[in-house]
């Protein structure tokens, strides 16, 4: 029997090397450099320690920090430091979970009875970098379940010795790092002697395992970087995404507000918010219109009946709010958790024939979320929230191309924003997690198919992401970078054979036969409050002219000139500008920096001479004056810029 196997690096080239050959030893064998730069490796698709052996013949990809896999061991291994910093200051401290998220790290810990807060992070930093500086290695074990069960019961942690009783033996690892030992799935960076420059940011309270019936525990995050210079760079970051912070900006900018007596996570939209969310659904709308779609409004509750038959109140029903019951006995509604089971029932409504499809039904449609109340946050997480629905009732043979016309809106909507930087990711199945699924094999094959078919033809830089699909079917979410760098996900097209089963939905085909239509689910803007929220801190609230809700500020230079201001202002509002008159008694300086400030895009600035020749002297914001000009011109300026913003 061979000792060799064969390793197949990304470009396609092979090396054969001796079983049990690590990935960090086949970097060594490219070049030193790129062995001292490795943090971890992806073999056969797996994030591995970059010093664990492969024993059979892999597809390797050597991970660094220029990659997610390779941040992702880093600030893994971070968390684990973390730990072991805070069992060395606050011996008999208790773990909780430690993982990697998009941006760092955290640990739930259990203090006990001790106080720890923002005042102590720096404390810990210290402690942190100090450990670093030993460069113990973080070394992988198997332990059986008896003796890791036995372990941290001698430890005391009994939130350890709870998350062993739901792994199987055989499947149990720990990774230990000088004085510290962990529970954990790994992979990790070779030693801690990468981890250069620390940074804890914040404290917050966390339930165990999310459950509000559990203990609440202490929530540390932090981030890490391999050279000093990274982290005051990503601080300089973060200092700027609190000034875009949309909860502060649409504070300043009177755009929503929250109510405790309305109830958390329930947004109310002021005036301006309002009109900017209608500007942004019109434009929605026109586009839906063009597109071949069909309004339908529906209510915002549902049977519950309609839930089990769907499958959400199955797959939802704990995040769900409570069922609505009436006087009527037995009888239930739910606030509607998603709006297709009430767009399928229009679809039912009457007989189709295949010649009908595709049918495309949107609405802006509202739906709800029970949402922890520590999960909640402005209007990135709310409980009630406002979808640009729409679902295609299609035949199979119409599946690729309505989902590629569905790309091409989601594009139009991104490229209209300023949304260039995406991402699109083919979220699938979990292959080992079946049961979280509903359908049949063949047609999940189906689905996914068709949608990287679709995505490739579409030239999308697309990555593929197994265990990300809906419980009905695969999709393609979109996933924005915002102007910080920061991804969101935002538009996402979903294909679905398996609601149309469930709801035995039918069509009569040429043949003169029932056949069987296929779903698709679709939302460019997503949620309609997060996408705001993102759009928010994208473009820290100089939105594009066309959304702007204050377009204009008619400033004059003093109370003698109010009449032509006022007179200017109806002129504007006439040819749908909408804007503010400052009637303030303030010097116009005072009155330009303030429009400034509320991010207006235009100040129309009125005195003797524009009264008398029936002018304006406009400034731009943030770029100072553009001259004099007529009220016609100004208007033919405004709409050549808006025709520029909004792609044709």
């Amino acid at each position: 029997m061979s000792d060799k196997i064969t390793i197949t690096l990304p470009d396609g080239s092979t090396r054969s090397v001796e079983k049990g050959t690590s990935s960090h030893d086949v970097a060594l064998s490219i070049s030193e450099g790129l062995a001292r730069n490795v943090l971890a490796a992806e073999v056969n698709g797996e994030i591995w320690d970059a010093n664990r052996p492969i024993e059979e013949n892999a597809t390797l990809k050597l991970l660094t920090w220029n990659d997610d896999g390779g941040k992702y061991a880093f600030w893994h291994s971070s968390a684990h430091l973390l730990a072991e910093a805070l069992e060395e200051l606050y011996p008999g401290v208790k773990f909780g979970i430690g993982p990697p998220i998009e941006n760092g790290f955290y640990y739930d810990v259990d203090f006990g009875e001790r106080e720890f807060g923002e005042e102590n992070l720096e404390t810990v930093e210290k402690k942190m970098l100090e450990l670093a500086r030993q460069k113990n290695e973080y070394i992988r074990k198997d332990v059986s379940k008896k003796d890791a069960i036995s372990y941290f019961e001698e430890k005391g942690d009994e939130y350890k010795v709870e998350l062993l009783q739901d792994l199987e033996d055989g499947s149990i690892t720990f990774y230990e790092q000088g004085n510290f030992v962990d529970l954990c799935r790994g992979p990790h960076i070779p030693h801690t002697g990468g981890i250069k420059a620390v940074k804890l940011l914040n404290v917050a309270g966390a339930y165990w395992r999310g459950d509000e019936k559990n203990k609440m525990l202490t929530r540390i995050y932090g981030v890490s970087f391999p050279k000093q210079k990274e982290l005051t760079e990503h601080l300089e970051k973060l200092e700027e995404a609190k000034k875009r912070d949309h909860r502060k900006i649409g504070r300043e900018m009177e755009l929503f507000a929250f109510s405790e007596k309305v109830g958390m996570g329930l947004p109310l939209w002021l005036p301006k918010g309002t009109m900017l969310r209608e500007r942004l659904e019109d434009f929605m709308r026109q586009a839906q219109v063009k597109a071949g779609y069909q309004p339908v409004i529906t209510p915002h509750i549902g049977g519950k009946d309609l839930y089990m038959t769907s499958g959400h109140y199955e797959k939802y029903g704990e995040d769900s709010f409570q069922p609505i019951n009436t006087p009527h006995d037995g009888e239930e509604f739910l606030l509607k958790p998603m709006n297709c089971p009430h767009h399928i029932e229009i679809y039912k409504v009457k007989p189709r024939s295949y010649k009908e499809l595709p049918i495309r039904y949107a609405e802006f449609g509202t739906v709800y979320r029970y949402e922890q109340h520590g999960e909640l946050h402005g209007l990135t997480r709310v409980r009630g929230f406002t979808q640009d629905d729409a679902h295609i009732f299609c035949r199979p043979d119409q599946v690729k191309e309505e989902f590629i016309k569905v790309i091409d809106l989601v594009l139009y909507v991104f490229k209209s924003l300023g949304f260039e930087d995406y991402i699109a990711q083919a979220s699938l199945r979990d292959p080992d997690n079946m049961e979280k699924y509903i359908g049949d094999e063949e047609s999940w094959d189906r689905a996914e198919r068709e949608i990287q078919e679709a995505a490739e033809e579409r030239g999308l830089d697309t990555v593929v992401e197994s265990g990300e699909a809906a419980f009905y079917g695969p999709k393609l979410d979109f996933m924005v970078k915002d102007a910080l760098g920061r991804k969101w996900q935002l538009g996402t097209i979903q294909v679905d054979y398996s609601l149309p089963d469930r709801f035995e939905l039918e069509y009569i085909g040429s043949d003169n036969k029932p056949h069987r239509p296929v779903m698709i689910h679709r939302a460019p803007f997503g949620s309609m409050e997060r996408f705001v929220a993102v759009l928010i801190e994208h473009c820290a609230g100089k939105f594009p002219l066309w959304l702007a809700p204050d377009q204009i500020a008619v400033l004059p230079i003093s109370e003698k000139f109010a009449d032509y201001a006022q007179e200017v202002y109806d002129f504007m509002m006439m040819n749908d500008i909408s804007g503010i008159v400052d009637h303030r008694d303030e010097k116009i300086g005072r009155k330009i920096r303030d429009a400034e400030i509320a991010k207006i895009p235009y100040m129309l600035i009125v005195g003797e001479k524009e009264s008398e020749t029936q002018t304006v002297s406009v400034r731009k914001q943030g770029e100072g004056d553009l001259g004099s000009m007529s009220r016609e011109d100004f208007i033919g300026l405004f709409k050549k810029v808006i025709e520029n913003e909004i792609s044709t």
